[in-house]
């Protein structure tokens, strides 16, 4: 095992509480945190390369290799169910009814994931934790159903700790 894995492990269950306290529209909190590891990381991997190689997306497969080569992925995502903010229509619908039969995502269910996992990614930052945020693991774990079914939208956060950042210089 990696000489330091608990240092990582401890820094992704802060990056979790990090997600968790960031600010909320309306106070509402929607998010759901879950730390990916061993197995269930590479299944997830597992799927990603596979979705890349039926769907034909490259990007896939090259952050599927990344998953696996780091030592724990950080998932956040949210449902997003309306919050009832009047005059609001950032969902591009009239009112949060509308918004809802059409089966529209909330825009403050979307802000406040972005900003949670900019909050996590700045705790692995500071606690110079190798990371990177990517679309690709969170739609597998999704799709997968790694996750709850009412989480509709997340991301994966890899977690690295080497000589070199393995999320750069990455080929496309």
């Amino acid at each position: 095992m990696f000489p330091y894995y608990s240092a990582v492990k401890t820094v992704a269950e802060l990056m979790c509480c990090s997600a968790i306290t960031a600010p909320k529209g309306k106070g509402v909190n929607l998010l759901y945190t879950k730390i990916f590891e061993g197995t269930e990381k590479d299944q997830v991997a597992d799927l990603m390369e596979k979705i890349g190689r039926e769907k034909e997306i490259p990007f896939f497969v090259r952050d599927a290799a990344n998953v696996r080569d780091s030592l724990l992925v950080v998932f956040i995502g949210t449902e997003v169910k309306p919050r009832g903010v009047p005059f609001c229509g950032f969902c591009g619908f009239e009112n949060c009814e509308k918004s809802q039969a059409a089966g529209a995502y909330c825009a403050y269910a979307v802000g406040d994931l972005g900003i949670a996992i900019g909050s996590a990614v700045k705790v692995a930052s500071d606690n110079n934790v190798d990371n990177r945020i990517m679309f690709s693991f969170g739609k597998a774990a999704i799709e997968g159903g790694f996750v709850p079914e009412s989480v509709k939208l997340g991301y994966g956060i890899p977690l690295s700790v080497s000589g070199k950042n393995i999320f750069f210089d990455r080929k496309r």
